[in-house]
């Protein structure tokens, strides 16, 4: 049993989870909550992309970084709009 191989198998369910709390925390009435689920949607990002990476599913790796751009872009748009 090769550790590195079971612990890129493993990182799918920190992932599926850090994606589905961010996805609750943009639905909260809190500005704080919702700040915090940009943040959190990263970190989903970035595990994905791991995950993705060792697994060799290029696929899952173009959408998440398509999603992370459209995150960042929705940050700036909220920002340009409060101003």
């Amino acid at each position: 049993m090769n550790f590195s191989a079971d612990w890129f198998d493993w990182m799918q369910w920190p992932a599926m989870l850090a994606t589905v709390l961010a996805a609750w925390l943009v639905g909260s009435d809190r500005e704080a909550r919702r700040s915090a689920a940009f943040w959190v949607f990263l970190a989903s990002n970035g595990l994905w992309i791991l995950w993705g990476l060792h697994d060799g599913a290029f696929a899952l790796i173009a959408l998440q970084l398509a999603l992370a751009a459209l995150n960042i872009r929705g940050v700036f748009k909220t920002e340009a709009a409060q101003k």
